[in-house]
């Protein structure tokens, strides 16, 4: 259960959120400090499970064949063979990559897609998750349907999804704690190179948390 002051601050942010015509993402603002991001090793670059969920949908492509692709019909938004992923232009690559939220693969054909789709892919974060012979995917598609991404690259300021407003103040804080709790154990010196933490709606006012 996250701290009480966590739950405070997203409740907070929630309320002063101004009335919108759509349901609005809550987010968090991660400040870092004493760290130099420059040395790649410094860098935050997590997917961590959101125990609440994301509150939003989330699109996920599954590159697979046979038995597998068959499976993975019933979770993922939409699954392609090897030849789709081939016959791709440069074009539909890009669109797809930014449309897509996570992709997931088969072990087997991760080297073919990282020659069709690594220079698309690689430098947006979004190479596909390998999925092992003995992996379930449909159980890997609905973990990653609950995960978000935790990415500072070289910015002292970072952001990632937490909830959505609809959602209770308590599961959002419980969200947020588990993301403080892997970067204090993550990090170098822990919360020491946190220097603020700050949560708001889409078009609301933020809140510190810590």
């Amino acid at each position: 259960m996250a701290d009480s002051d966590i739950e405070t601050a997203v409740a907070r942010a929630l309320d002063e959120a101004p009335d919108r015509n759509f349901t609005e993402t809550v987010d968090l603002a991660i400040n870092l400090r004493d760290l130099d991001l420059n040395e790649p090793s410094n860098r935050v670059d997590e997917s961590i499970v959101l125990p609440s969920g994301t509150g939003q949908e989330t699109r996920i492509v599954v590159i697979a064949e046979g038995e597998t692709a068959v499976r993975a019909e019933e979770a993922a938004d939409e699954v392609l063979s090897e030849d789709d992923v081939a016959d791709l232009d440069d074009d539909e690559a890009k669109d797809m990559a930014d449309e897509t939220d996570f992709f997931i693969a088969e072990e087997a054909m991760m080297q073919d897609i990282a020659r069709y789709l690594g220079t698309i892919l690689g430098p947006r974060g979004k190479m596909p998750d390998p999925l092992g012979p003995d992996d379930d995917v449909v159980e890997t598609v609905n973990r990653l349907k609950n995960t978000v991404q935790l990415r500072s690259r070289d910015r002292r300021t970072f952001h990632t999804l937490v909830g959505a407003e609809d959602m209770d103040a308590e599961d959002i804080a419980d969200n947020i704690d588990v993301i403080l709790r892997r970067l204090h154990a993550d990090l170098e010196k822990g919360p020491q190179n946190i220097d603020g933490v700050y949560v708001k709606t889409t078009m609301g006012p933020s809140q510190e948390v810590v």
